[in-house]
């Protein structure tokens, strides 16, 4: 059982903590803890493969946060002392870790990386050939660490530097060539202009060593030099100042396609010609255009917040089948892969924050893969005489939509949180005018017709921290307050939920 020192550390299926100092920020993650918690996933695979550490090899990148070399180094060293081969691949991006696996047939592959948030944390991310690993690995990881269990140390291990991202770069060129066959085979991409902005994380390489190769011209990048203070701005796709910035470089460079990910690249987002946004649910309508291309009827599964119109393009304009299923990018994956295990035809789990996992690609959710399949997809409409936008002719957009996040004052949050959502699920049933989803598996779900806010309403608890989300969509102008404005008082009812954002929605509208 871990302890609250060690329990701090865990975030779903990841490592992370405060790695450098800052304002009122306490380092946590110190050398001892990291050395521990590397130590920690040298047991774990020992156990997990049934075989000791000289027997394997491992793989250790890191995205380009400050504290990102000195954690590398702490880890390969432990690693090395218990006898494994140790890839120090250097400034990489997560899914290039996780293909070492396949590629390089790495037993282990540790990424050290804290995805978007600020520069200050930091974490450690752990995959095997059959992906990331789940929460309780992590627990177990975590309890090697706080026992103070550490492998043998023994001679004969090693530590190399491998540029594995060179080759990952050249299978995403041979994607990009195969797939558009243009007469030019070398260079497909001669005649577009694509801007890629970066954020000075570690997606860089995906304009210098993807996309310039093939003849793009990727003149109007922003921030691919890997800068872990983040200087400009977050690298995150769901970040309005990160999107507002490549929608103005697109439009700056008079660019075909913009693309933009996080920190270390299994995310993306992406621009059209016009600057306009291809992301959150119009990213998952692409990707499901795409996915669903020879595999017809194909069922698409996607986290619990996507929109009303996004289930009709799916299922009465793709002609595929749509699965809204639970929050967190894991969540989606599993549920992929159970389906594909149970006979059902599932090429992609994706998630609206830009997490994107096709069944092609092991499910692996990988930002840079994502956006190749989009700009393969740009090239062969143009071949059509058409436009990406076209692909999102018959996509309907809601009108006006809201995530208003409620505060869960009450130690025992997710107790208090999960009886909210009971006491507002016997309150819907009880309304005629709610309509609640029968297939929905996270919170409550609402619909309500024309005459009633002509849109929807989706309540849950957050995946980890005391915070109830509900997000709110209507087809109609002034359609989300009139569906607020029949919660207001269920709400009032709640003394340890703030609420207040609810009050301050109807205020302004």
């Amino acid at each position: 059982m871990l302890n609250r020192e060690w329990k701090q550390f865990k975030s779903g299926t990841d490592i992370r903590g405060v790695a450098t100092e800052y304002k009122e920020n306490k380092v946590d993650l110190t050398d001892d803890a990291v050395k521990a918690m590397a130590g920690g996933f040298v047991l774990w695979l020992e156990k997990k493969l049934g075989k000791n550490a000289g027997e394997m090899k491992i793989s250790v990148g890191r995205d380009s946060r400050i504290s990102g070399e000195q954690i590398l180094s702490l880890c390969a060293e432990v690693m090395k002392e218990s006898g494994a081969e140790i890839l120090d691949c250097g400034l990489s991006s997560t899914p290039a870790m996780f293909m070492t696996t396949v590629d390089l047939s790495c037993d282990g592959a540790l990424q050290i990386t804290a995805s978007h948030h600020p520069f200050y944390r930091n974490g450690l991310k752990f995959f095997t050939r059959d992906g990331g690993l789940e929460g309780e690995d992590i627990e177990a990881i975590l309890e090697f660490a706080q026992d103070g269990k550490v492998p043998r140390k023994v001679s004969g291990g090693s530590i190399t530097k491998y540029d594995y991202m060179s080759e990952y770069s050249a299978r995403l060129r041979e994607m990009i060539k195969r797939s558009v066959n243009a007469d030019n085979y070398e260079k497909p991409l001669e005649g577009f202009k694509i801007v890629v902005d970066a954020g000075n994380g570690a997606g860089g390489f995906y304009a210098l060593q993807v996309l310039q190769p093939l003849g793009a011209d990727t003149d109007g990048s922003l921030y691919l030099e890997p800068d872990g203070m983040f200087p400009n701005h977050i690298p995150n796709p769901e970040n309005e100042e990160a999107m507002a910035s490549v929608c103005s470089a697109v439009k700056s460079a008079g660019a075909d396609l913009g693309v933009i990910f996080d920190t270390d690249v299994d995310r993306g987002g992406a621009v059209d010609s016009s600057g306009n946004e291809i992301n959150r649910n119009r990213l998952v309508a692409i990707a499901s255009a795409i996915a669903l291309e020879g595999n017809e009827g194909g069922l698409i599964v996607t986290d619990s917040i996507t929109s009303s119109g996004l289930k009709n393009y799916i299922e009465n304009e793709l002609h595929g089948k749509h699965l809204r299923f639970k929050r967190g990018y894991k969540n989606v994956i599993n549920e992929a892969l159970r389906q594909n295990e149970l006979g059902v035809n599932c090429p992609l789990a994706i998630e609206t924050s830009g997490h994107a996992a096709m069944r092609e690609n092991y499910f692996l959710d990988d930002g840079a893969y994502l956006c190749t399949k989009i700009i393969i997809k740009l090239a062969q409409l143009r071949r059509e005489g058409k436009t990406l936008e076209s692909l999102l002719e018959r996509f309907a957009e809601p009108v006006e939509s809201k995530e208003i996040r409620m505060n869960i004052l009450a130690e025992d949050f997710r107790s208090y949180g999960e009886n909210v959502i009971k006491h507002l699920t016997e309150f819907a049933e009880s309304r005629a005018d709610f309509n609640v989803a029968p297939d929905n598996y996270e919170g409550i779900r609402v619909s309500f017709d024309k005459d009633n806010g002509d849109g929807w309403f989706l309540l849950r608890l957050s995946v980890h921290d005391p915070i109830m989300p509900m997000n709110i969509e209507s087809d109609s102008i002034g359609g989300v307050n009139v569906i607020l404005y029949k919660l207001k008082d269920f709400f009032s009812g709640f003394s340890e939920l703030d609420s207040s954002g609810i009050f301050q929605e109807l205020e302004r509208g």
